[in-house]
């Protein structure tokens, strides 16, 4: 964190905090602001003018909270045994002006008014997202490790706190928050600010006069149905602005108050003669106009409500799946976006002007992209280790679109095990498969030394037993024995060796014995092989 030697209020203060996002404004900027909206915020970054502010909230709420947190501060600096000290710090483009600070910036003091709501949340521990984002800005910003919230009015009776530390994933939002902020801001157009619209009536008609003496009298009722008719006609029918629909909503109840004006003037003069055709003709026809008007304009108000909620909607929708699209687009195809859900249609529930409806269903579109945004960077993320981990092995990662909305870790887990099993399975593999090379050679091996024993060996001829002695002869001299170094009990593997032609060879054995009667059995063998047995321990 970056400290900047300002005085909290000064107008060196105010000129620093245009230049950057502060921690105040994050609840405005998160749509979470019970002051500000979203989009006013944006326009006083884009103009550089802040709101007007009366004299009454710089008095009894800014001037007077600064009283009490200024109040405050000892009480808690004798409650934690630490001096507080007001700091500004930025870190990158965030700022955050702290009420206090302890010397080594582990423990943060924020302040505010006391109010019977917020102290019951705060002795609940339970912050709504008007006050947290911008906690999670002054942990961020700081790198401190927790924040003492407290609610007061600077005394030791209305005093509650409770400590606030960073909740996971929501510095992550924060911090994409305010790049989505800073992107809906190059494309923001300030709109020029309309006062709340006030209905009004059409021109009022003139009074109604009829005088009757069993016949009409004295009446203006023609000239008074000239004129209401021009008046009904000129009523506008097209709404398209907040205007529109006051005017409209208060010409509703003017057409109603014209049909029960024209109802007494009919009984009025009911009461002077039972029956004049004309004078009620006249009545009848200027009343039934407007009731026409009233419930036509009565249903165009509320089927363009409709309409206009509906186009706010949808178009919000657009707005969204643009974005997506867009992300799917950095994507490369390599994976595409999951549905970021949003509730445009309760995000407006409720609202009754075009701004307001406009500025909730806004405010829920930043949510949605700032969620959307999340989302492409964790698949990004994703998508860089299953190149960097599975290197040769992507084959084994033919769920990556179900995979990559994993967390990272998890995911780096997954595929760790993944290579690895495939690689103790492959090399399992190949180790069968050398031993069914292995285990083929040696078949091979004996069907040959079966083929090449001489047919003799079922039945060799009798033949006189040479001596045990005189089997054992010193070796040719140019005779190269092979060592066979046997005990008494593997004799019968070196009739295998002899028979499949391993010869000359060396004999090592502990009972010559034993030797000499093998020599006197197999003796045809031996001799038929060329055999030299020699006894190696002479």
């Amino acid at each position: 964190m970056k400290i900047h030697n300002v005085v909290q209020g000064s107008e060196a203060w105010h000129a620093l905090r245009a230049n950057y996002f502060t921690a105040s404004e994050a609840p405005a900027m998160m749509g979470a602001s019970k002051q500000m909206k979203r989009t006013e915020l944006l326009s006083a970054k884009k103009t550089g003018l802040d709101r007007d502010i009366s004299w009454w909230v710089q008095k009894y709420l800014f001037d007077k909270g600064h009283e009490a947190e200024a109040l405050a501060r000892p009480i808690l600096e004798a409650r934690i045994g630490e001096d507080l000290f007001p700091v500004v710090g930025t870190d990158g483009d965030l700022l955050a002006s702290l009420d206090g600070c302890t010397m080594l910036g582990e423990m943060l003091f924020e302040h505010k008014m006391w109010n019977e709501q917020l102290a019951a949340d705060v002795l609940a521990g339970n912050l709504d997202p008007h006050y947290y984002w911008q906690l999670e800005q002054q942990l961020l910003v700081s790198g401190a490790e927790k924040v003492i919230f407290v609610c007061s009015d600077g005394t030791e009776d209305n005093f509650v706190s409770m400590e606030y530390t960073p909740v996971p994933s929501r510095a992550a939002t924060l911090v994409a928050g305010w790049k989505q902020f800073q992107a809906d801001l190059l494309d923001f157009t300030p709109v020029e600010v309309i006062p709340e619209a006030v209905g009004k009536t059409p021109d009022s008609l003139p009074a109604l006069r009829i005088e009757v003496t069993g016949m009409v009298t004295a009446s203006n009722l023609e000239q008074f149905k000239a004129h209401s008719l021009a008046v009904f006609n000129s009523i506008n029918t097209e709404l398209e602005t907040d205007q529109h629909f006051a005017d409209a909503e208060k010409t509703v109840k003017w057409c109603g108050d014209v049909e029960e004006r024209l109802e007494a003037a009919k009984q009025h003069a009911l009461s002077q003669t039972e029956s004049i055709d004309a004078l009620f003709k006249t009545i009848d026809d200027i009343a039934a106009e407007a009731r026409r008007k009233r419930l036509e304009l009565n249903k165009l108000v509320t089927a363009r409500k409709i309409s206009i909620r509906e186009d706010i909607v949808m178009n919000a929708a657009k707005a969204l799946q643009a974005h997506i699209d867009q992300i799917n687009t950095s994507l490369s195809g390599k994976a595409r976006m999951p549905a970021i859900p949003a509730d445009f249609a309760g995000a407006i529930k409720g609202k009754k002007s075009i701004s307001s409806l406009r500025d909730g269903a806004d405010s829920e579109l930043a949510r949605a992209k700032i969620a959307a945004s999340q989302v492409g960077d964790s698949i990004r993320a994703n998508l860089t280790s299953l190149v960097e981990l599975a290197g040769d092995h992507l084959f084994l990662f033919n769920d990556t679109q179900h995979l990559v909305l994993k967390a990272n870790d998890d995911l780096v887990a997954l595929i760790k095990v993944r290579v690895s099993e495939h690689q103790a399975a492959e090399a399992k593999k190949e180790e069968e498969q050398r031993e069914r090379i292995r285990t083929e050679e040696r078949q091979c091996l004996e069907r040959e030394q079966q083929e090449a024993a001489p047919a003799e060996l079922a039945s060799p001829p009798p033949t006189k037993a040479a001596p045990a002695v005189a089997t054992i002869v010193k070796p040719a001299a140019s005779a190269k024995p092979v060592s066979y170094r046997a005990k008494v009990t593997d004799l019968e593997a070196l009739v295998h060796a002899v028979a499949g032609g391993l010869a000359p060879l060396s004999v090592l054995t502990v009972d010559w014995d034993a030797l000499d009667a093998l020599v006197a059995q197999q003796g045809s063998l031996f001799s038929m092989a060329g055999v030299t047995l020699v006894n190696a321990a002479a």
